[in-house]
């Protein structure tokens, strides 16, 4: 699908210190698949979030800092937490580090590379780049339009490190802009200035996602063209945008949208005001998925349609994210596998081989994994530990 050459990282050497359900825990990978195997509730998904925050925001479950710490017998948080992970990549190796410095006066997250200050985890993705699929997803086509616009915005996030400070402005100036509308003696020229902010962010957010649907659709489309078809355990989703300043941006330059988001901005002001909101823009953009062989909504499929529809898209995806940054990302995929009849696995399982990047599963069945026997590392997680898998 690219030109471009193709580095694979893989993450070698995983430790965690105080990080949720682990007080002290190491796993050393090699080359094939990561198998985790374990008991519902034994900290299977804990490994897979620390991984996820080697990508940029809140990891997996979108959690808060206090949430991440590890807590001692009786309840007590741990002063601060660490995920290090020692990365090969197209660099060589490079140890990339994010946490809660214990004992610190500032509780805020810090990252490192090679034990040097990083601005944020967003510097981590020149060397690695992360996606996942979780139980947590398969609610996504019947949920909020808020639910699909985060699923959206970590598919963007993944290809452009810088996403997330953007969407978190917008977020910002919709507030500022919200508490100004409350006052009735806020005077209109702080409102014209946060509404210039406002719909500049607005356009750069939308402007992103466009761009990544476009591209996600346009790898769909050609994966069909080079062999895929309508039989294949997991269906093609179509996938487009439901937005006014969307489909304004479809039609006229960035420039020219900007200037009439910001109109409509200061035209709406009463509306928003006894409304408490704004009422439009991107933050109410919702990402509309279909099934592409059926031509129907995903929310209409079956729940089995669903997921694969689902599973479909994340593998479309990470062969976007290679595609746009030339790394094969390391796939996270949580409870996934043991959902799937046979034919189905077996399918996920090349399809996985195809991508060529790292991937970490996690199930409670080891026969689940049996087709992958004498290719995965495979690791038993209790309650706070994990050691390499024995079989009885």
């Amino acid at each position: 699908m690219s030109s471009l050459a193709t580095a694979t990282a893989r993450i070698v050497r995983l430790r965690l210190s105080d990080f949720r359900s682990y007080h002290q825990a190491e796993i050393r990978a090699g080359k094939g698949p990561v198998v985790l195997l374990g008991p519902n509730g034994a900290g299977k998904t804990n490994l897979l979030e620390a991984i996820s925050l080697l990508a940029p925001g809140r990891g997996l479950r979108r959690a808060s800092l206090d949430q991440f710490a590890a807590r001692g017998p009786q309840g007590v948080a741990a002063s601060g937490w660490a995920v290090a992970a020692m990365v090969e990549g197209a660099y060589g190796e490079v140890t990339l580090g994010t946490g809660v410095e214990a004992d610190g006066e500032a509780r805020t997250r810090r990252s490192r590379i090679d034990g040097e200050p990083a601005g944020s985890a967003a510097a981590f993705a020149a060397h690695v780049r992360v996606v996942w699929l979780t139980p947590d997803m398969d609610g996504l086509f019947l949920g909020p339009p808020s639910e699909r616009r985060r699923f959206l915005d970590r598919l963007v996030l993944a290809v452009d490190a810088e996403h997330g400070a953007r969407v978190n402005a917008l977020e910002r100036a919709l507030r500022a802009r919200n508490r100004l509308l409350e006052d009735l003696s806020t005077d209109p020229r702080y409102l014209d200035a946060v509404e210039q902010e406002l719909a500049a962010l607005a356009i750069a957010v939308a402007a992103a996602r466009m761009e990544t649907v476009r591209r996600l659709a346009a790898g769909i489309a050609q994966g069909r063209d080079e062999g895929g078809d309508d039989t294949s355990p997991f269906p093609w989703a179509t996938v487009a945008l439901e937005g006014e300043v969307e489909r304004a941006l479809a039609r006229e330059p960035a420039t020219l949208v900007e200037d009439q988001y910001r109109l409509a901005l200061r035209a709406a002001r009463p509306r928003d005001r006894a409304a408490g909101r704004t009422l439009e823009g991107p933050h109410l953009t919702d990402l509309l998925v279909g099934h592409g062989p059926k031509s129907i909504p995903a929310g209409q499929g079956s729940t089995g349609e669903q997921k694969a529809l689902l599973i479909g898209l994340a593998l479309a995806h990470a062969r976007l994210v290679t595609e746009m940054t030339g790394i094969a990302p390391v796939m996270l995929l949580d409870d996934v596998v043991a959902y799937l009849d046979p034919e189905r696995r077996a399918a996920l399982f090349a399809a996985l081989d195809a991508l060529g990047g790292q991937v970490w599963m996690t199930g409670a069945d080891p026969s689940a994994f049996a087709a992958l026997s004498g290719r995965a590392e495979r690791f038993a997680v209790t309650s706070g530990h994990v050691e390499r898998f024995t079989a009885d």
